[in-house]
């Protein structure tokens, strides 16, 4: 199935030849069911059916993935990349999902990519310090009294209510990449 979808997205990027070259960014938030190795072997099929068509149309291929098995999965596009000279850049959850596009485009440095060499865990990557970074203005949350004022905190948890997916994965995809300890959703009730 991702090796059908990757092969129609790749041949459409190649339908006509731009001097500068193209990107494909392949990225998202944190998958929670989706095993990542897995839908990468089917992208990895697709590079290799496609791998002299991409490097003659100057394709740049970025990618930015997490969730179960992501760690095999970028080990395993980033050796196909190398075998195939694609020169894809590869990056897991320690890069901020927002930064791959101002990189491939070349409006900030490039942040190195993880050693993905490591026999196991997670890639490591120092923290990016916040340019100008302030202290919190914020005032503490009043004092309770007749009438309170409901404020989140880091433990507030929450219970959605209905068939609301979407609203929730981008809810646990906040806390993962916040590493808040406990996640926001405590259930869903259908």
């Amino acid at each position: 199935e991702t090796f059908v979808y990757a092969k129609t997205l790749l041949s459409l990027m190649m339908k006509y030849k731009h001097p500068e070259g193209k990107f494909l960014i392949i990225g998202g938030g944190i998958a929670n069911f989706t095993d990542v190795a897995a839908t990468f072997t089917g992208l990895i099929k697709a590079l290799e059916h496609y791998s002299s068509d991409i490097k003659e149309h100057k394709i740049q291929i970025w990618i930015r993935r997490a969730g179960p098995n992501y760690v095999e999965g970028l080990r395993k596009v980033k050796a196909a990349s190398d075998k195939l000279g694609l020169g894809l850049k590869v990056y897991g959850p320690e890069t901020h999902i927002t930064a791959v596009i101002p990189m491939a485009l070349g409006l900030m440095e490039h942040l190195p990519e993880p050693d993905l060499t490591q026999a196991c865990g997670p890639p490591v990557r120092k923290m990016i310090a916040g340019a100008g970074s302030k202290p919190s203005t914020q005032k503490p949350a009043p004092a309770p009294s007749k009438h309170t004022i409901v404020t989140a905190t880091p433990e507030t948890t929450s219970i959605v209510y209905g068939m609301q997916n979407r609203a929730v994965q981008g809810m646990l995809d906040f806390d993962f990449m916040c590493k808040r300890k406990k996640p926001s959703v405590e259930a869903m009730v259908f």
